[in-house]
């Protein structure tokens, strides 16, 4: 059988959540040159990939985090999951906004949250982290405790491993870079030359410049 990390990469790639392009890098949003482009919230739209983040994440917590109070989605990308998660385990739920919002109560939190609950945040991807830990603030500014982060995908960057190091997150997660590198070789999505270009990539993705 294989494993939860590798299994769910094959089909993050099948479903084209991850794609893989080093001859033809993506320009990400950031203005980083990558030659990877994640989208989980694909993941919806197929329902045993999604029933299988689900469980596998429900089950992850209750192992890691005992029984927290509350669970929150990160906006916007992890709402859907957060919410599928809590219903799962019959827990109250809310998002966190990246922004509050514009109008009316100006809400950065969305539901309600009570002072003292702990709370476990749910993340669809860890890239450096900033947004992720924005959440993390924003939730411990309302009174609760952030007992741990659960994402379905992380690129294993080192400043975000530092990061959540420094805010004092535990982040746990179903998958990550280096799984999916081998998978992505093993089902011969890549080749083999194409593994150096994307190890390099990883080192210092804010700096990474394709090969001409």
């Amino acid at each position: 059988m294989k494993d939860l990390d590798r299994l769910l990469a094959e089909n993050l790639l099948k479903i084209s959540a991850i794609k893989l392009q080093p001859e033809h890098p993506f320009t990400w949003a950031s203005g980083w040159n990558s030659p990877i482009y994640t989208d989980n919230r694909k993941t919806l739209s197929y329902p045993n990939v999604r029933t299988l983040i689900k469980v596998e994440m429900c089950r992850l917590i209750m192992e890691h985090f005992d029984r927290p109070d509350a669970i929150a989605g990160v906006a916007t990308g992890a709402i859907a999951m957060g919410a599928l998660v809590a219903d799962t385990l019959g827990l109250p739920y809310v998002y966190v906004r990246s922004t509050p919002k514009d109008h009316g109560l100006e809400n950065l939190i969305e539901g309600n949250l009570k002072p003292g609950q702990k709370v476990v945040v749910i993340e669809d991807l860890i890239s450096t982290g900033g947004s992720s830990l924005k959440a993390v603030e924003a939730i411990r500014a309302a009174g609760c405790e952030v007992v741990g982060m659960a994402a379905i995908f992380t690129y294993g960057f080192p400043v975000a491993v530092n990061a959540f190091k420094e805010a004092g997150v535990d982040l746990i997660t179903l998958s990550n870079y280096n799984a999916m590198l081998e998978t992505a070789l093993e089902t011969k999505y890549i080749r083999a030359e194409d593994l150096a270009t994307l190890k390099e990539w990883r080192k210092d993705p804010a700096n990474w410049t394709p090969n001409k």
